[in-house]
């Protein structure tokens, strides 16, 4: 009976209990542990292929979401008379994006399609913005070069500088990312995540999923650290820009018809 109860208590064990850092696939639990039931993946998921971002804000088809309207409703918001981005941020190269780098919908809900477009309303200006305002000065004195990086070795006369829907910048993220959407060598060419329309989608989704997703579970605030954490200041009080980010999430959820839940500023 001792050799039996051992043998039940083993088999019924979960996958591992490490708070959670769960292998490719698993969803870590609310109590830590990784698995692929509901257990693991329904409500309280912390990280990996979660089926609920929060309470009330189940998984949703990216599409059926993100509609044009939705979509328009953020261009609409753009008050400068010089946007760029008309005409290059579009409801189709959003979808063409999605299809081409599936993971960032597989799995996404209200909540978090909410929190993405408030960042890319930060970042560029309500999708106006395709490159950094004053990039190429920046890039000139040194900005975004990370030497200590010698994986992703900076290229003579490249800048890497914020571009796309959410600002890619830095040489430590434009090398990976060229690498793993299989776009060649970003560093020898950042310039065409400004270029080409459906890349500069996909590098956000990339820069998503990669840096900002598992903060999501902690709440707004925390991807607001994992986007820019210079804005997030002492005594979780936030800056104006980060103050607009939580403005625009707050919209965008009313717009969605979900909660923005707790958890807002940094």
């Amino acid at each position: 009976l001792t050799t039996l109860f051992f043998l039940i208590l083993t088999v019924s064990k979960p996958v591992a209990s490490q708070n959670c850092g769960c292998a490719s696939g698993l969803c870590c639990s609310s109590a830590g542990y990784c698995g692929t039931t509901d257990a693991y993946c329904g409500e309280g998921c912390k990280e990996g292929p979660c089926k609920n971002s929060g309470p009330g804000d189940p998984t949703v088809s990216l599409e059926e979401t993100v509609t044009p309207e939705f979509f328009n409703s953020i261009l609409s918001q753009a008050t400068e008379s010089d946007c760029k981005g008309r005409g290059f941020y579009t409801h189709e190269t959003f979808m063409a994006a999605a299809n081409a780098y599936p993971s960032f919908g597989a799995t996404i809900s209200k909540r978090e399609i909410a929190a993405f477009f408030a960042h890319v309303a930060q970042e560029t200006g309500f999708m106006c913005h395709i490159e950094e305002v004053d990039g190429p000065a920046k890039a000139a004195r040194g900005d975004y070069c990370d030497t200590t990086k010698t994986e992703f070795p900076c290229v003579p006369g490249k800048g890497y500088y914020g571009r796309g829907a959410i600002q890619l910048s830095w040489n430590y993220n434009y090398g990976p990312c060229g690498r793993d959407l299989n776009e060649g060598d970003l560093l020898a060419t950042p310039e065409k995540v400004a270029q080409d329309q459906v890349l500069a989608f996909k590098a956000s989704f990339w820069y998503w999923t990669t840096n900002v997703r598992s903060s999501f579970k902690s709440g707004f605030g925390a991807t607001i650290r994992a986007v820019n954490s210079m804005e997030c200041t002492g005594g979780g009080v936030p800056s104006e820009t980060a103050a607009n980010r939580i403005r625009y999430f707050q919209d965008y959820c009313t717009k969605l018809g979900v909660q923005p839940g707790e958890n807002l500023s940094c």
